[in-house]
């Protein structure tokens, strides 16, 4: 029986990039659930809407690592990583704009940050309450050094990006197709 050490395990910089991906949204979604289920902060619409390019970009990157381990084509494994990369950069530019919202820099969607009214009659005031959670999306229910969790998720989208451009970069320089 023999012993592998751990540096004779060699994954392609493309296949590393794509774990780490895949990696790091998983951690961020369990995240997301762990402050939903367990610490009981429900999320507001733009948070759900800040979890879908994690719900692409998690398989795409696995599928992306096991093309790069396959030695699929290049232009393949590096457009993989472009399209994440360009997923990271969206999801970035949702988590600002919902920080911003947080921050009052700018209006958020009407239906979960502007002024509650429509209401009609007070018995279907009552009613309407009773049955509907508002939670809204201008109100950061946590923060930590002054930042919420959008604002997380604009540093960590960030960081994804540049991952993925890092492994599409070492992808291309000197490969052939």
């Amino acid at each position: 029986m023999s012993v592998m050490s751990i540096s004779a395990i060699r994954l392609p910089p493309a296949a590393l990039a794509a774990l780490t991906i895949a990696a790091i949204g998983t951690a961020t979604i369990l995240g997301a659930y762990f402050f939903q289920y367990v610490l009981h902060y429900l999320p507001c619409p733009l948070c759900f809407e800040q979890r879908i390019p994690y719900y692409i970009a998690i398989p795409l990157a696995l599928v992306v690592a096991f093309a790069a381990m396959k030695s699929a084509p290049r232009s393949w494994v590096v457009g993989g990583l472009v399209v994440l990369a360009l997923i990271m950069l969206g999801s970035a530019g949702l988590a600002a704009y919902h920080a911003g919202v947080e921050w009052k820099w700018w209006p958020g969607p009407a239906d979960c940050s502007g002024p509650i009214s429509g209401m009609g009659s007070a018995s279907d005031l009552l009613r309407r309450m009773q049955a509907e959670t508002v939670v809204r999306c201008d109100d950061a229910a946590w923060r930590l050094f002054g930042l919420s969790l959008a604002g997380y998720n604009v540093l960590i989208s960030l960081a994804l990006a540049a991952v993925a451009g890092w492994g599409a970069g070492f992808g291309r320089s000197g490969a052939k197709d």
